[in-house]
């Protein structure tokens, strides 16, 4: 399972994580690069709508415990868990970027090896 990314979320990434100081690089960011990498690459016009992407909101689900989560994936400077905005640098936002709704992901995060299920993707509104 390849990942799929804009042309515009790709470069945005790419340049965050070039600008990011090396003593900050976790192995998260590390990871996202390598992701990004192999992704599919799409011009913005062609993406569909259910592809997780930079501001969708999602609802995602602990297959093991049928625990739901939603959020809204954003930059870095954006993130805020109050808020429910998740940074594409973490753990979870690593995992998911650029995979689909309906689709189920294996991915280690920091409570161990979980199995994810996006269960709904709402593409970005940009006014």
């Amino acid at each position: 399972m390849k990942p799929i990314l804009t042309k515009s979320d790709y470069n945005t990434i790419k340049e965050l994580i070039v600008n990011t100081p090396s003593h900050l690089i976790t192995k998260e960011i590390s990871l996202l690069a390598k992701e990004i990498e192999l992704a599919k690459k799409v011009p913005d016009s062609k993406i569909e709508p259910q592809v997780l992407r930079l501001n969708s909101n999602f609802e995602v689900q602990d297959v093991a415990s049928g625990k739901l989560l939603n959020f809204q994936l954003t930059l870095p400077k954006h993130a805020d868990l109050a808020a429910k905005k998740l940074s594409v640098f973490s753990p979870l936002g690593v995992a998911l970027i650029g995979f689909q709704e309906g689709m189920e992901i294996e991915w280690a995060l920091p409570g161990g090896l979980k199995k994810l299920k996006i269960l709904k993707v709402n593409a970005p509104v940009y006014s």
